[in-house]
């Protein structure tokens, strides 16, 4: 018969007496008392979490985000520097962590661990937080016993990818807030204002130009169907999400037609392949074989176009290529990093060379990405510029008319 597994929360104290809060699965209250007593906890209260509440809770459980990873990382390489046993590590990470999620985790790990599993397997359970590189480098670093070496190279490829995602959010934060901005300006102006100074335009009665009867048509469109106006680029924006889980082929093309945007394509390639390049060689510095290197560092990229092109190189190397030859026949890579990646090939310095390309690419990300944000500002304004003039001219336009047919 198969025992059931449900939450617990939990409050129990560790071997420094302190106070440890939090969820844990497990069969049945003893269950639960022997997976904290095997981590080194004493139970002191405990509550299953009911399927619907639990749900509620999962929802609002803090997300483990990469700057705790990097913090977890730092620790355990740190402790094991020092000599610390495994078991006592992975408690002191535990008690210390800040985040409740991986404080919960943490405490199924040590558990696991002290079971006989080994971290990379323990560690596997939890696909959501620990990501398939992650786990390989562990696994590499158990191998060949050298742990904090693993841990080394994690911290500085999940620093890397912490910098990237700021630079994203840095490139596309600003655009974002002016664009909402133009667009809640256009609504309040062509809904509230624009319509108090067309009713005085009118009365006028003149001829109006063509430029005041499109203000007119705008104006009434956004009174009468300001919702659709608001309400449209959210729907467009769940369809086109929703269409492309469901057809593999409208996806590929959707990224296709992305790469070949002017100023989003190349950015798109730039920040894959520095990714890309970035994960194969912390993998191959760690000593995985290049086979697999080329496998973890694929699912670092996204877009379907590029994987495909992707997959050319790792068929390549798997029929005998040199890396060098497979990478320049994938058309994604410049001819400099080739030759470099052929040069270390050539001297048996892969490491190295693997090190240079990540930062070639890694500056080729900043340079772009700081085009792109110097060109899309501009755009932004010059956008509310030229509504606000068309409002401006349409308005004051008739205006000036009228003043001409009063003096005459």
């Amino acid at each position: 018969m198969e025992v059931a597994i449900q939450p617990y929360k939990y409050k129990a104290y560790n071997a420094k007496g302190r106070p440890i809060r939090g969820v844990v699965s497990a069969a049945n209250e003893v269950d639960l008392y022997n997976q904290l007593q095997s981590a080194g906890m004493e139970l002191v209260s405990c509550s299953p979490v009911s399927a619907r509440s639990g749900a509620g809770f999962a929802l609002f459980r803090p997300r483990v985000r990469t700057r705790d990873l990097i913090q977890f990382f730092m620790h355990l390489e740190q402790m094991q520097g020092a000599g610390v046993p495994m078991l006592d590590s992975l408690a002191d990470v535990r008690d210390s962590s800040e985040n409740q999620t991986l404080k919960d985790i943490m405490t199924d790990v040590h558990r696991s661990v002290s079971e006989g599993s080994s971290l990379s397997e323990s560690m596997a359970a939890y696909p959501k937080v620990f990501a398939n590189l992650y786990i390989s480098l562990i696994q590499a670093g158990e191998e060949t016993g050298d742990l904090r070496l693993s841990y080394t190279q994690l911290i500085k490829y999940l620093k890397w990818i912490d910098e990237m995602q700021s630079k994203i959010k840095k490139a596309t934060r600003y655009p974002i807030i002016l664009l909402v901005v133009v667009v809640m300006t256009i609504t309040v102006m062509m809904g509230f204002v624009v319509p108090e100074i067309i009713g005085f335009i009118k009365n006028l009665g003149q001829e109006l130009p063509f430029y005041t009867t499109a203000l007119v048509a705008t104006s009434e469109f956004f009174q009468s169907y300001w919702w659709a106006v608001m309400a449209t680029p959210v729907a467009l924006f769940f369809a086109y999400r929703f269409i492309r889980k469901s057809s593999e082929g409208f996806a590929y093309q959707m990224d296709t037609l992305f790469l070949r945007f002017p100023i989003m394509g190349p950015l798109i390639r730039k920040i894959s392949i520095a990714r890309y390049s970035q994960t194969f060689g912390a993998l191959f510095s760690s000593g995985i074989d290049v086979l697999n290197c080329l496998r973890a560092a694929q699912q670092t990229v996204t877009n379907l176009a590029l994987l495909e092109a992707l997959d050319v190189v790792l068929a390549q190397v798997q029929t005998g290529s040199p890396l060098s030859s497979a990478f320049g026949s994938s058309g994604e890579f410049p001819t400099m990093v080739t030759r470099m990646i052929k040069i270390g090939e050539e001297s048996g310095n892969l490491t190295p060379v693997l090190n240079q390309v990540s930062e070639f690419y890694t500056k080729d990300v900043d340079e772009a990405v700081q085009g792109l944000i110097t060109m899309i500002e501009p755009m932004l304004t010059l956008l509310l510029g030229v509504m606000i003039l068309w409002i401006a001219v349409a308005v004051f336009g008739p205006i000036y008319g009228s003043f001409e047919h009063m003096e005459m």
